[in-house]
């Protein structure tokens, strides 16, 4: 009985080791030039973090700072009229109303959205020809107002959205929005999906916006076979 009752204590001891070994979690510090992680069931810091930092840069690349030319009279002697030109934005600093992120893609975000929020916003900030608004003084102006970020499009509902934000000693001249989608395409246990976002900057005056976007694909497979067979043995990791 002896010998075939220690063999089953001990498998069990192991299968009990294992087990905890299993449920075990290490984590570690990232330093800046490690790699971010790439998900195996959803989009991810490898995918937001780019797709951010292309569509900002994209979208401040068409918005220089204001080009000022000078008039001249019939005698050839400056007028000293100063008009603007080849420029979406207003005169100096313009400020930018960051109205939020909406998602409407495959995807549920997360806590990614607050993220992303964050990374747009710093991102804005840190140039010389835009200055954000407070987030928190955005939620107060669309509580007031009880206005929803998309029924800003129309005109009397920008008044009152920016006489809320004038009363609290914040001037708007930009409403900017941040749009998520995807598209999926399937085979068999293979998959891709696109990530689009679009970024759209809006002149609070005259309604005029300027739209940008990026996009990554992503391949999502049960194997690496999987993906070998799916998307090119050679094919860079996504």
């Amino acid at each position: 009985m002896k010998s075939h009752h220690v063999p089953r204590v001990v498998t069990a001891l192991i299968i009990c080791l294992g087990s905890i070994g299993c449920a075990s979690q290490y984590g570690h510090i990232l330093s800046s030039n490690d790699e971010d992680l790439v998900g195996s069931h959803t989009a991810g810091a490898a995918t937001w973090n780019p797709l951010v930092d292309e569509a900002v840069s994209k979208l401040l690349g068409r918005c220089p700072s204001p080009v000022k030319s000078v008039t001249f009279d019939s005698d050839n002697q400056s007028s000293g009229g100063v008009n603007q030109i080849g420029s979406a934005l207003a005169d100096g600093r313009a400020t930018v109303c960051f109205v939020g992120i909406e998602n409407k893609s495959a995807e549920e975000i997360g806590d990614f959205k607050d993220q992303l929020y964050q990374r747009i916003d710093m991102q804005i900030n840190q140039t010389d020809a835009f200055r954000g608004i407070s987030r928190r003084l955005v939620d107060a102006a669309l509580l007031e107002t009880r206005l929803r970020p998309d029924s800003l499009f129309l005109p009397a509902n920008r008044d009152l959205f920016a006489a809320s934000l004038g009363r609290q000693g914040t001037p708007v001249d930009y409403l900017l929005y941040a749009n998520i989608t995807s598209g999926t395409t399937d085979r068999n246990k293979t998959s891709q999906r696109d990530y689009l976002l679009t970024l759209e900057l809006v002149n609070l005056r005259t309604g005029d916006a300027l739209k940008e976007s990026a996009e990554i694909r992503k391949g999502y497979s049960k194997s690496v076979a999987g993906k070998w067979w799916n998307f090119g043995l050679m094919h860079p990791s996504n």
